[in-house]
C-alpha cells in the first residue's frame, strides 16, 4: 500500500528527546506502609483477632504487590488475621478465575502473599441511593470479615472527572460492587460517576467496617510516589485533595499541536482504557480541550500484560495488523460491554507496518504543513520521559524548559517488512 502524496523522503526528520519528570519515589515499600499503620488511629481500627480483607487487583498499579504484602504483615502484628479479596469489578472476564489471574500476573498469589486470597464474583445488595441505585458489596467480604481496607492508587480518571475519580472511593463504590456494581454505574453512563461514586461510597462506609484505606499515588514515571492511610471520616476530602497531587505529578505530552502520535503500546496495564485520554486528549466523541492537539493517532502494537484485552483500540484512527491479531474478542467485548462503550473495541484502520500507519496518519491529518510535520513516537501514555519528536516539534518542547534533546537528528527510516527502524 502507497500513498504517492508520501513517497519516501518526504517524511520529517525526528530526535529522540527526554523530559524531566516528577520523580519522588518509595524506597522501602515495607517500611511506608508500617509507619501508616502506625499511626494512633490507624493502630485502634483492627481489633486483635478480627478477619480483615485487604483489597486490591487494579491493573499497573506499581509495587502492588509489596504494597499488599507489607499490609497482610503489618496487620498480622497487629494480631488480626488477613485474607485478600481481588476487587476490581468486571475485570479478568468478569469471573473468579480471571480476577485470580489478573492477581498473580503482578505477584499477588497466597504463596507470595502468605495469606488465603478469596476470589468470587457473589455480591450482597446493602441498600440503595438516590433514584434507586442498588449498592452491591462483595460476598466474601461482607460474611466473613470484620474490617475491610481498600488499597488502590489515586489518579485521575480517563472517561470522567469530578471531586474524586480513581481511587478508594471508587474502589468501595464499584471495585468490592464486582460486576454488578460495575454494571449498575455504567448503565447510568459517565456523567453520572462524579456524584453516583461518593454516594455509593460514603453509604458504604456507613455500613460497613472500613475504618481506612491504604491510597497509593504514583510519580511522573508511574512508579510508586508515597502511601497514604486515609481514614473514613477524611475520605472524602483527603481524596479530592490527593486526585490533585497525583495529576500534577502525572506524565504528560507538551506543546501546542501534534499531527500524528505514534503509540508503541495500548493496554489495560497502561490505563483502564488502554490509552489514556489525558495524554492524547480525546475520547470516543471527538478532541478534548487541552494542550496538545493531537490530530491523529497511530497504535503499533497491545501489551503483553493486557492479555487481548484491546479495550480503547478505538480511540485510534490507524492500527497495525500485529495489534488486531492479539485482541482477544471475549475479553475486549465483555469490557466493553460492561462500560457500555462499543465504540471502545471498533477497529480503527488497519495497516501491516509502520510504513502504511504514518503515511495513512499524515494523509487523514487537516491543514497539514508537509514542511513541518509535527510528529511524536511514545512507547505508551504511562512512560514519556524519552520518546520521538519531529523537528518541527521540538521547539515547543524546549521552550517549556523541560526538554532535553539527547542527540542529533536522524531520518525516518524503516526495514525490510517497513517497520521502524529505531527501537
Amino acid at each position: 500500500m502507497g500513498l504517492e502524496v508520501f513517497e519516501d523522503g518526504a517524511l520529517p526528520r525526528w530526535v529522540k528527546v527526554r523530559q524531566t519528570l516528577d520523580a519522588q519515589g518509595v524506597g522501602d515499600v515495607a517500611a511506608a506502609v508500617a509507619e501508616q499503620f502506625a499511626r494512633p488511629e490507624i493502630l485502634g481500627a483492627i481489633p486483635r483477632g478480627s478477619q480483615v480483607a485487604l483489597c486490591g487487583g487494579s491493573r499497573g498499579i506499581d509495587k502492588l504487590d509489596q504494597v499488599l504484602k507489607a499490609a497482610v504483615s503489618e496487620v498480622r502484628r497487629l494480631g488480626a488475621d488477613p485474607f485478600i479479596v481481588p476487587t476490581m469489578g468486571s475485570h479478568g472476564g468478569a469471573t473468579a478465575e480471571g480476577q485470580l489471574q489478573v492477581l498473580a500476573h503482578y505477584g499477588v498469589t497466597e504463596a507470595t502473599m502468605g495469606c488465603p486470597i478469596h476470589s468470587s464474583m457473589e455480591t450482597v445488595l446493602l441498600g440503595t441511593v438516590e433514584d434507586g441505585v442498588p449498592v452491591w458489596f462483595d460476598q466474601t467480604a461482607h460474611t466473613e470479615a470484620d474490617v475491610v481496607i481498600p488499597v488502590n492508587r489515586v489518579k485521575p480518571h480517563t472517561d470522567f472527572h469530578g471531586p474524586v475519580e480513581s481511587g478508594l472511593m471508587k474502589m468501595i463504590a464499584i471495585g468490592l460492587g464486582k460486576q454488578k456494581g460495575a454494571d449498575t454505574f455504567h448503565s447510568r453512563g459517565f456523567p453520572a460517576f462524579h456524584h453516583l461514586i461518593p454516594a455509593v461510597a460514603k453509604f458504604t462506609l456507613g455500613v460497613k467496617n472500613i475504618p481506612f484505606g491504604l491510597a497509593l499515588v504514583e510519580n511522573g514515571h508511574s512508579e510508586l510516589a508515597c502511601v497514604e492511610a486515609v481514614t473514613a471520616d477524611r475520605m472524602w476530602e483527603r481524596e479530592q485533595e490527593l486526585v490533585e497531587i497525583a495529576r500534577a505529578r502525572m506524565p504528560r505530552l507538551l506543546g501546542e499541536e501534534i499531527d500524528v502520535l505514534v503509540v508503541d503500546f495500548l493496554g489495560k496495564d497502561i490505563s483502564g482504557i488502554g490509552i489514556d485520554t489525558n495524554v492524547i486528549n480525546r475520547y470516543y466523541e471527538g478532541a478534548q480541550p487541552f494542550k496538545p492537539v493531537i490530530q491523529r493517532v497511530v497504535v503499533r502494537d497491545l501489551t503483553p500484560d493486557t492479555e487481548g484485552n484491546a479495550c480503547g483500540i478505538g480511540l485510534a484512527d490507524v492500527v497495525l495488523q500485529q495489534a488486531v491479531a492479539k485482541l482477544d474478542p471475549i475479553k475486549t467485548n465483555m469490557n466493553s460491554i460492561t462500560a457500555k462503550a462499543p465504540e471502545g473495541a471498533r477497529i480503527p484502520l488497519t495497516v501491516e507496518n509502520d510504513r502504511q500507519g504514518l503515511y495513512i496518519a499524515l494523509a487523514c491529518c487537516l491543514n497539514l504543513d508537509r514542511e513541518r510535520i509535527k510528529l511524536a513516537r511514545i512507547r505508551d501514555t504511562k512512560h514519556l520521559e524519552t520518546f520521538w519528536a519531529s523537528e518541527a516539534l521540538v521547539p515547543e518542547l524546549l521552550e517549556t524548559g523541560k526538554v532535553e534533546v539527547l542527540g542529533e537528528p536522524e531520518e525516518i527510516t524503516f526495514d525490510a517488512h517497513g517497520m521502524f527502524s529505531h527501537a
